[in-house]
């Protein structure tokens, strides 16, 4: 089964957001929407976002800022909302990486099909969540975890099995350690890696992988629920230095 792409959608104006949201989501995206550059720093820690719809004129940081900061750190597809007098943005938007502009007023068809344009350009596979950069292989509770060899080794050293989809969401959680995570951001961070992951079959692979990594005979301590929100991986995660060659 494949992962509906997620969209963020950055413009201060609500009425925009709102009709945005609702488009998008009618052809296929699901869609966060936020009217600032605050608000998409954290939707870019909180959601696995493949695309940034961003409009230029921002109360704050502009588009253009934001958008400077966006390649600075990924190659996150970026399409700018622009006004139709502003050329000089929009070419400055193009040279520092924005991948297309659209005038403001727009045809929201128009819209989605730019979005798919990128998409067909980029062609790039989608992305399993990911530990921070040069985290290769952490420590949690005295359990390891090797990210490139997909490897979880218990804290007497014996190498533990998982499934796919349980590898993906251990992933999941230990790249958002100590934060609350929904069912739907469990979806958008794994389902990339297994298709087996899906709605509320989350619940039975938290059971699984609780059952491999949480001590006999207790209530879980590694991965709790919070209810009515969803799981949160309770324990500390180290990054494990590789030893000097």
């Amino acid at each position: 089964m494949e992962r509906s792409r997620h969209l963020l959608v950055v413009d201060d104006d609500a009425e925009i957001r709102r009709l945005l949201s609702r488009f998008l989501s009618q052809h296929g995206f699901r869609v966060t929407a936020v009217g600032n550059g605050r608000e998409m720093r954290q939707a870019l820690q909180d959601w696995r976002i493949d695309l940034v719809v961003l409009d230029l004129m921002l109360p704050g940081e502009d588009g253009i800022a934001l958008c400077r900061e966006l390649r600075t750190k990924s190659s996150l597809p970026v399409i700018m909302l622009t006004a139709m007098v502003e050329e000089n943005d929009r070419i400055l938007g193009l040279e520092i990486g924005a991948d297309d502009y659209l005038g403001k007023p727009f045809n929201p068809r128009e819209l989605v099909a730019r979005i798919r344009a990128v998409f067909r350009r980029s062609g790039a596979p989608e992305e399993p969540a990911a530990l921070p950069e040069g985290q290769r292989t952490v420590r949690f509770n005295g359990w390891t975890v090797d990210v490139g060899r997909r490897e979880l080794r218990s804290p007497d050293s014996v190498v533990v099995d998982l499934t796919s989809g349980e590898f993906a969401l251990l992933s999941a959680f230990i790249s958002h350690p100590q934060r609350v995570l929904s069912r739907d951001q469990l979806v958008d961070m794994t389902r990339g890696q297994s298709a087996a992951l899906f709605d509320r079959s989350i619940d039975i692979q938290v059971c699984r992988l609780r059952r491999k990594i949480e001590s006999d005979n207790k209530e879980p301590s590694l991965i709790k629920t919070v209810r009515g929100e969803g799981y949160v991986f309770t324990a500390p995660v180290e990054a494990v230095q590789a030893a000097p060659t």
